[in-house]
């Protein structure tokens, strides 16, 4: 398996709910209408304000997205799908673009 966490922030003008209804309903759509659906694409939203997070002012994403693939080379075929006008433009739309980070990742389950 191929694994890759992606951190993603908000824009500073949106709100949390407009930044979520933006991703769900419009930019996983798309992407999933140009590229196969990973073997794993999950989206977990930071919540904010709750009392149970250990939350740091520092925290610098919204969003983290995992995606999994059964190869690097799922992986890099869904990078240069995805390389297309359509989706920079509509990342701009609801992403600080300038903040965002993507890992690739060893998971180990015990």
């Amino acid at each position: 398996m191929f694994s890759v966490f992606a951190y993603l922030t908000k824009r500073h003008d949106i709100t949390s709910e407009a930044f979520q209804d933006h991703y769900e309903n419009h930019h996983v759509p798309l992407v999933l209408s140009l590229a196969p659906l990973p073997r794993v694409y999950k989206r977990r939203y930071v919540v904010r304000g709750d009392a149970a997070n250990l939350e740091s002012p520092d925290l610098a994403f919204d969003v983290m997205t995992e995606m999994v693939w059964d190869d690097r080379s799922g992986f890099e075929n869904w990078i240069s799908t995805l390389g297309v006008p359509e989706i920079a433009e509509d990342e701009a739309r609801f992403l600080d673009r300038e903040k965002t980070r993507a890992y690739v990742v060893d998971e180990r389950v015990s």
